[in-house]
């Protein structure tokens, strides 16, 4: 099996595409008056760029079938046989999902979704029964010898990145010119969205992170952090200052673990009772951000913000949009 790592932006970027995605929980629906990260006027304004805020699954769909596609014959002009891959057969996360995580209910039975033990394991996997991906190229794969395969993956994917070139977690920097005729396909079909990378709007990106940087420090927000830590103490979780540190902790013990293992299984045991942590976390955060209106609140003041910053910034966005709404610079 040939696995794909996690791509390294920088932290700059990152606190970037925050901004443009709402920074805000999973679940918001903007049903019964509430506001959804889907309402913000940033992304909006960048809709051209960074495409819709709903996913479009026929949309997303076709560009699969076209890469597919474009995959294929590069794959021929190389001299290798590849059938297009139905990747309507993945499982894909819908705005119904969020929704349905942002109830109480759920939060009790997963908490934050990120601790999985064996039981939650063999539950997946047997609700995907029947729904196991089947690859086209397999077959003509295995008939391929050991070298003819290892030119077939990096004819595919790229030639993988050298042991100096990748980061201390394993991950490396992905750049679509040396990812394959994958890479070269999505490329075509999605076109260069990386403004991020791109010196010309360097300065409004910074911009943008430091956007989300004062958000936090907005009046309202600090309060609202504020009396959310006063809760999460009468909940029995004192010295949590900020929302984010609450999942956060639960994460970096997950992380902490895998590094531990080295690749072993981990003691089922072990996560039960880290399951168990994180649920109790969750459950007293989702309760306190509810009787909060916790995302209300943090929605109002962002969107306030980003409406300040599309007017401070209004021709550097343009010229962003005009850049780059064709998908290619």
């Amino acid at each position: 099996m040939r696995l794909i790592r996690p791509l390294t932006f920088s932290a700059l970027a990152v606190a970037s595409a925050l901004v443009l995605a709402g920074c805000s929980s999973p679940g918001g629906s903007g049903t019964d008056g509430e506001l959804s990260w889907e309402d913000s006027p940033l992304s909006k304004y960048l809709e051209p760029v960074n495409g819709g805020a709903a996913f479009d699954e026929d949309a997303w769909a076709e560009q699969q079938k076209k890469s597919e596609e474009l995959v294929a014959a590069c794959m021929s002009d190389e001299g290798f046989e590849y059938k297009p891959v139905d990747q309507s057969q993945g499982v894909m996360m819908t705005s119904e999902d969020f929704e349905d995580q942002n109830t109480e209910e759920w939060v009790a039975a997963n908490g934050w979704g990120m601790v999985q033990t064996q039981a939650d394991i063999e539950k997946m996997q047997s609700e995907s029964e029947g729904e196991e991906f089947v690859d086209p190229n397999q077959e003509y794969v295995e008939s391929l010898s050991a070298t003819e395969q290892e030119a077939y993956y990096a004819t595919l994917y790229g030639v993988p990145p050298a042991e100096e070139e990748l980061g201390e977690d394993g991950s490396y920097e992905y750049n679509w010119e040396t990812a394959g005729c994958q890479g070269a396909a999505q490329h075509e079909v999605q076109g260069d969205t990386n403004y991020w990378e791109d010196e010309e709007f360097a300065p409004l990106v910074e911009s943008m992170g430091a956007m989300w940087e004062d958000l936090q420090k907005r009046p309202e927000i600090v309060e609202l952090d504020a009396k959310w830590s006063d809760c999460m103490a009468d909940a029995g979780y004192a010295d949590l200052k900020t929302r984010s540190e609450a999942s956060m902790g639960i994460s970096e013990e997950m992380n902490a673990l895998y590094e531990e293992s080295q690749g072993e299984q981990i003691d089922d045991a072990v996560l039960k009772e880290l399951k168990e942590r994180e649920i109790d976390m969750a459950l007293a955060d989702f309760r306190c951000a509810k009787d909060l209106d916790y995302n209300n609140v943090q929605l109002t003041a962002q969107f306030a913000q980003e409406e300040q910053f599309i007017e401070d910034h209004k021709a550097e966005l343009d010229a962003l949009v005009a850049a780059y709404s064709t998908g290619k610079k």
